[in-house]
């Protein structure tokens, strides 16, 4: 018979994953938990999420016939946990890689893809003087990048094993998206990643180029679990949330998420991209 070593760092590791259990939201008799994370890599609303989602929770209340309540679930590593025990019964999920994790695998379907998002790109930003031309020359070089678990760094990495044949350079990763160009600058990295346009243009702005951008990947899904929501109620989903933006009262409900809309998309596409992304 095969013994088992249990170590001081699984005692913790299980320690850690129960904390999260008891982390996660529990929901009310019947009702549905709708979680909401915006990116651990940018600076949200100051708003309270209540005050932001409140028409939405609202509308989705008469829809369903189910009390709603909007939970904030900044933390990735809470996100991962509540997905995969799907204790979320509706998701708004920043980072592509976990929202196609939950899809693929994960029980949950598509609701939509948030439009502005759907082309969400990688920026490789060096100096002004730098002689390298391509992401083929970051092979020996070092790479500064947000969050490691971010979806822009996931995006990074993949764009850096489909150039270099998964050979991947020294990357150093700092929390805000904002801190990247200043690794550059200070000469602790030959090269920095960001999807910000804000932060592209300002590096441009001050003579700094963009070394190449990777391919568009939709971020922002909004899921559904299968064990909560039935097809009938996907179907009211997308179709209430796609048409957000087609009604006056939909776009005022719009302006406080900060977003222009949802759409529909293939879940096959998605799952695509994912094999890209190594999901």
């Amino acid at each position: 018979m095969q013994s088992t070593k249990v170590t001081r760092r699984d005692l913790i590791a299980a320690a850690g994953l129960a904390g999260l259990a008891q982390a996660l939201p529990v929901r009310a008799e019947g009702g549905l938990v709708f979680a909401v994370n915006e990116g651990v890599t940018y600076a949200t609303s100051t708003k309270p999420l209540a005050e932001r989602f409140h028409d939405v929770q609202e509308d989705l209340q008469k829809l369903l016939k189910r009390p709603v309540r909007v939970v904030g679930v900044p933390d990735y590593k809470q996100l991962v946990a509540g997905l995969g025990a799907q204790q979320f019964d509706i998701a708004w999920v920043h980072p592509a890689h976990h929202a196609i994790r939950a899809l693929k695998g994960g029980g949950y379907h598509l609701v939509g893809l948030t439009k502005g998002y759907t082309e969400y790109r990688a920026s490789f930003l060096v100096a002004g003087t730098n002689t390298l031309k391509s992401v083929t020359d970051l092979r020996a070089a070092r790479v500064g990048a947000p969050d490691e678990d971010s979806v822009t760094s996931v995006i990074a990495r993949a764009t850096l094993r489909e150039a270099l044949g998964g050979q991947l350079p020294q990357i150093t990763y700092v929390r805000y998206q904002d801190a990247v160009p200043f690794m550059v600058e200070h000469g602790m990295a030959d090269s920095g990643v960001t999807a910000s346009g804000a932060v592209v243009k300002s590096w441009q702005d001050k003579g700094g180029k963009v070394l190449a951008r990777s391919k568009p990947v939709p971020i922002k899904q909004l899921l559904a679990s299968s064990k909560a929501v039935n097809g009938t109620q996907l179907a009211q989903l997308r179709s209430y949330f796609a048409g957000l933006a087609t009604t006056e009262s939909g776009k005022k409900r719009l302006e406080p998420l900060g977003v222009q809309g949802f759409e529909e998309f293939d879940e096959q596409v998605l799952a695509g991209i994912g094999g890209w992304l190594g999901v």
